[in-house]
């Protein structure tokens, strides 16, 4: 198992996960959002997994220019848009190979163990 954790050290949900998986002894590797961005193939990757962009998106972010520009892009450019502003995506963002959760989602990560 390699997981990754995608957040910020701020995000009440990013805490939960880690310390979700430092309960259960399983090695993490954690990926500051702010200190370094998802590439574009991790970030199609993790889409791909969750079932689109609207998955990703966080409805509260601060950004809210940037969450309704991107509700309201066509699609071929919403994609684009997140790439580029990636402090609206919900966090945390854990991987586990090709697999993928956004949000706090214990029951998930119990079938990944």
């Amino acid at each position: 198992m390699n997981i990754q954790i995608f957040g910020t050290k701020k995000s009440f949900d990013t805490k939960k996960a880690q310390r979700y998986f430092k309960e259960r002894r399983i090695k993490v590797q954690f990926i500051d959002l702010r200190e370094k961005e998802m590439s574009k193939g991790e970030l199609e990757s993790v889409m791909r997994a969750v079932g689109g962009i609207e998955a990703l998106v966080d409805e509260k972010a601060k950004d809210q220019d940037t969450v309704a520009l991107i509700t309201y892009l066509a699609s071929s450019q919403k994609f684009e848009k997140l790439l580029e502003n990636q402090q609206v995506l919900r966090e945390p963002i854990v991987r586990n190979g090709r697999q993928a959760t956004v949000g706090y989602c214990p029951d998930v990560w119990k079938i990944w163990e």
